[in-house]
Formats: structure tokens, C-alpha cells, sequence
């Protein structure tokens, strides 16, 4: 089978011909149709991960297809795979038969294109979590989102819309944002955009730490924070994983009826490195996904 292989931290991602995986308990061999490229790919590959496989190895924490062997989904299965392991303790899913631990395999209805099936899970999860689980959203409330144009934030407006509340996104070239007064700061991207939005938010109100694109250092006057009270709840869905695989179900009820929309760049397997190269670009929206 082809698969893509790293040899080396930050080096070009080679397409190679790899043995084909054996069946073995308590995994399941999937025929890739769309795996994604995220932001933890990239890390990864870059060597700056907390843990990596290794070298060389197959990148890719998400993916979909059909199963081919398992010893417990039917084979011709449509599935959606992410973690428990999957490009960053061993291979991953860019790749043409993908080997992977039963867990981390869910059912992928049959409305829902292969594409969006390998991209839902990191964005919708984190945009589901950060809002009902982390910051415990309130009908009514107004909320300030930044990144709004990337995945997890436009996906954070749909779903605080459809809860009943009052969304502005933030535009970071905005000096200073043309907002105030927010109960709830959705920030996705960091560094000096969330040192600039941070004080619309009310005192009392509450911001989540969703991603540090634009930085990952935050600069805080003590003394003005202090005074606002404002809770920074940072959001961790390694710690968080259980919260979001159990909000699977309704939230690929949604994209199934059209209630959440995710837009997806693809490329081809032999592309990785454009796709890599893709997701870098701020601005850039959706998710990217290889396609065999």
C-alpha cells in the first residue's frame, strides 16, 4: 500500500510504498477514503509535540473509511477514526489501509460525505465542549469569537446562535475591536489578538482558550485583571476526550441536516506537504484532508 512517511522532524513528507497491515485483536484495518491534516499533524511533524511515533512514521490523528478486517465492525462499515494513539504513539491514517485501535473507531452515518467525516471530530467536539462544557453557555449571553473564519470558530458561532445568544466575531485587524461588554470570549487563536480582546469582556464575564495561532504568550496587567474578574478556562481535550466523543451523535445529526456546516479543502495523498503548508496560511478556511 502507499503510504506518507516522515524521516525526519520538519523534513518533506515521501510518499512510499509500506507492507499492507495484518489483522490482530483489538484492531481494525480501515481503507482510507479522506484522512485530515490538523494543526496537530503539524506539530507532530515538526518535532515539537509532547510525544511523537517512531521515526520514520505515517502522520494523521483523523480520518474515515470503510473497514476492511475487524473483530468487532462489519466489514464494508463506513467509520470515522481519531486517537488513542493514532499519529502520535504509532502510524497514523495517511495512508491506504489505516491500523488502528478498535476505540477509536465510530460509526459515520451514510449522509455524511467521507470528507466530513474525517474533519468533524477535532473542530465540532472543541467548538462543543469549549461552549456547553467549559463555559457553561447561558441563553441570551453575547459572545465575542476570534478565529471566526477557521473551523472551530465559525463552528463556535453556529452552535451559540442555535443556542439563543448573541454572537460578534472579532476581526483581529481591528485597533482596538470595535466591541465591549461581552459575557463570554470564544478565542482561538491567542497572543496579542486575546491580550486586545480580553478587556470587552464585562467583569464577571469568562473567556476560553481554544488556540495560540497568532501567539502563546499572553501579557496581562495583574492589577486591570484582578479588578475585572474575569475566569480564563482553558480548554484541553485530551483531558476533555470523553465530553467529546459522547457529543458525536448530535453533533453528526447536525451536519447530516444542514443545522452545522464545515467547509473541507482536499488534496491529494501526494500532496501532504502542500496541505501542510495550507493549514499554515492565516485566514484559510475549513479543514484540509488527503484523499487516496
Amino acid at each position: 500500500m502507499k503510504a506518507v512517511r516522515i524521516h525526519g522532524f520538519d523534513a518533506v513528507p515521501v510518499l512510499e510504498e509500506v507492507a499492507d497491515p495484518v489483522p490482530r485483536p483489538g484492531r481494525t484495518i480501515v481503507r482510507m477514503q479522506a484522512a485530515t491534516v490538523g494543526h496537530i499533524d503539524r506539530t507532530v511533524w515538526r518535532g515539537s509535540f509532547l510525544r511523537h511515533p517512531p521515526l520514520p512514521y505515517t502522520p494523521g490523528v483523523e480520518a474515515a473509511g470503510i473497514v476492511v478486517a475487524s473483530g468487532c465492525y462489519a466489514a464494508g462499515q463506513r467509520v470515522w477514526l481519531r486517537g488513542s494513539g493514532l499519529g502520535t504513539l504509532f502510524d497514523g491514517t495517511w495512508c491506504e489501509l489505516i491500523d488502528a485501535p478498535d476505540e477509536a473507531l465510530g460509526a459515520l452515518p451514510d449522509a455524511l460525505p467521507m470528507t466530513l467525516g474525517a474533519a468533524f471530530f477535532s473542530p465540532c467536539t472543541s467548538a462543543w465542549v469549549a461552549l456547553h462544557e467549559v463555559a457553561k453557555l447561558n441563553a441570551g449571553e453575547h459572545l465575542l469569537v476570534t478565529g471566526a473564519s477557521g473551523a472551530v470558530g465559525s463552528l463556535v458561532i453556529q452552535l451559540a446562535r442555535e443556542a439563543g445568544c448573541t454572537v460578534t466575531p472579532v476581526d483581529p485587524r481591528a485597533d482596538p475591536p470595535p466591541v465591549a461588554s461581552a459575557d463570554l470570549l470564544i478565542d482561538t487563536v491567542g497572543g496579542s489578538v486575546l491580550s486586545a480582546v480580553l478587556p470587552s469582556v464585562r467583569p464577571g464575564g469568562r473567556a476560553v482558550l481554544v488556540g495560540y495561532t497568532a501567539g502563546p504568550s499572553l501579557q496581562l496587567d495583574i492589577a486591570h485583571f484582578l479588578q475585572r474578574d474575569v475566569a480564563l478556562l482553558p480548554l484541553n481535550m485530551f483531558r476533555r476526550e470523553a465530553a467529546g466523543r459522547a457529543a458525536v451523535p448530535r453533533l453528526l445529526a447536525r451536519l447530516a441536516d444542514g443545522r452545522l456546516h464545515l467547509d473541507v479543502q482536499s488534496f491529494a495523498l501526494a500532496d501532504a506537504a502542500l496541505a501542510l503548508d495550507w493549514i499554515a496560511q492565516r485566514g484559510h478556511r475549513g479543514r484540509a484532508v488527503l484523499v487516496p
